[in-house]
């Protein structure tokens, strides 16, 4: 057992029995055990919205100026976009007579982008320090098991492949907690498990598209056609048992119900705008609806949980959400169209709706993924890759901007280690490092989430 969990448990101990610590409870043992980080001033949260399969985002920013764009059109022959389907990008520091633009599928955040409120992060990948071709081509300073889904998940999440004890949002939470009165609510998933909200002291509160998790059975009038039997598994639930293994059992399933009631009884309480019913058009053809959207039926729950933040005592908050259907080796040119109309009216209806509630300010959503994917085409799709770009969105963003260098779109360069596939110019690590100076944490802090900070030479790309 380690020392973080040990003391943990001795603090629980020291709070109360083991089957009657309450959320006032967690609240002491964060106060006495988290090291607290900066949580003064304004409520502030962080949203990862997590595009699993690896997303092509040589698609999502496209080069524009005339070289630029026959160098990406030549590379990725059926994949292009066409160059009069693309909206603009401002930018003031690629230089060079460059620039970019987004498919018209990305629209509301190119117009979030082009008021201020978003920006790009480009090739963004996992580093364990910053390498050249040359270390790749020599096997050199490699983050271990490039190019697998469940490997690069838990990379980008943890910085550790798959099997990692815990996230850096979940190490940011036990900086935090202390902060919150609720601490059960510092790390909350609305998209099951998720590595990276897990730490040494913090847990991840899971939600469902339909808000807090309940035990439904005791909602119910009747139980396997029994009126009684509800009042019996009611009190089985809160009888402690005459072993060890039933007292745990009853104490977390208490401690559910009761985190439960207090999360769906603050959210009641919150009016949040419903997500549209009418179909909206995708530029290529067709429609989605976002009432019928997972990822906007998830980004609403976020939505609600920040508009009860001030009722539930919370300061500092770490979201996760996700979509799939990025792995796009076939099919390509047919699906992303779609996978970006739901993520950009998604993430738009999310930035409208906390505008109406006055919260835009005080929440940062940025994009993470596996990986990037190859420019080269396999003749239906893209392969596996490594450095991608992404977009960071919120009233706080330093936006109208391209944060990094982007690279020539092209094979042979610097930058392409073979397939396509790009070396990462910005680290994962100062990505999240840039993050977590927003909510608060301090140099040291900050080297403790993230162990391998000290092997770049900043820990601020300039996003916030």
């Amino acid at each position: 057992m380690n020392t973080s969990r040990r003391h943990f448990l001795q603090a629980a101990a020291a709070l109360g029995t083991p089957f009657n610590l309450s959320l006032a409870g967690l609240g002491a043992l964060a106060a006495q055990r988290a090291r607290a980080a900066d949580t003064s001033g304004p409520y502030k949260a962080l949203v990862c919205l997590f595009m699993n399969g690896g997303n092509d985002s040589h698609n999502w920013v496209v080069p524009t100026d005339t070289g630029g764009y026959a160098e990406y059109a030549g590379v990725r022959r059926e994949l292009a976009w066409a160059s009069n389907r693309l909206l603009p990008l401002t930018s003031t520091t690629q230089g060079n007579g460059r620039s970019f633009g987004v498919p018209q599928e990305l629209q509301p955040l190119q117009l979030l982008y082009e008021a201020g409120r978003c920006a790009v992060v480009a090739n963004v990948g996992p580093l364990l320090r910053p390498v050249t071709k040359a270390d790749f081509n020599a096997g050199r300073y490699l983050p271990p098991k490039l190019f697998s889904h469940n490997d690069q998940q838990s990379t980008w999440q943890s910085l550790q492949p798959e099997g990692a004890p815990s996230g850096w949002g979940g190490r940011m939470g036990d900086l935090l907690m202390a902060g919150n009165q609720n601490p059960s609510f510092t790390a909350i998933s609305a998209s099951g498990n998720a590595v990276l909200l897990t730490g040494a002291n913090v847990t991840q509160y899971q939600v469902s598209n339909s808000g807090p998790v309940s035990v439904s059975a005791l909602a119910s009038t009747s139980l396997f056609g029994s009126a009684s039997a509800v009042g019996a598994l009611r009190r089985t639930l809160q009888t402690p048992g005459s072993n060890h293994f039933q007292g745990e059992y009853t104490r977390v399933m208490q401690r559910s119900i009761d985190t439960s009631t207090t999360l769906r009884t603050a959210m009641t309480a919150t009016a949040v705008p419903a997500l549209p019913t009418t179909p909206i058009a995708v530029a290529s053809g067709g429609s989605i609806t976002l009432s019928n959207e997972t990822l906007a039926q998830q980004l609403r729950n976020v939505a609600q949980m920040v508009a009860s933040a001030g009722s539930l005592g919370m300061q500092r908050q770490v979201f996760m959400v996700s979509i799939g259907g990025f792995d796009t080796h076939a099919n390509q040119m047919r699906d992303q169209p779609y996978l970006m109309a739901r993520v950009a009216q998604s993430v738009g209806w999310f930035f409208t709706a906390l505008d109406g509630l006055g919260l835009s300010n005080n929440v940062t959503l940025f994009t993470a993924s596996d990986f990037g994917r190859t420019l080269s085409s396999n003749g239906q799709g893209s392969d596996h890759g490594w450095g991608s770009h992404h977009f960071v969105a919120g009233g706080a963003v330093r936006g109208r901007e391209i944060y990094g260098r982007l690279p020539v779109t092209a094979l042979g360069t610097a930058d392409e280690v073979g397939s396509g596939r790009l070396l990462p110019s910005t680290s994962v690590t100062e990505y999240a490092a840039t993050l977590g100076r927003w909510m608060g944490l301090s140099n040291t802090e900050l080297a403790t989430v993230l162990p391998g900070l000290g092997n770049f030479a900043s820990s601020d790309v300039g996003f916030l």
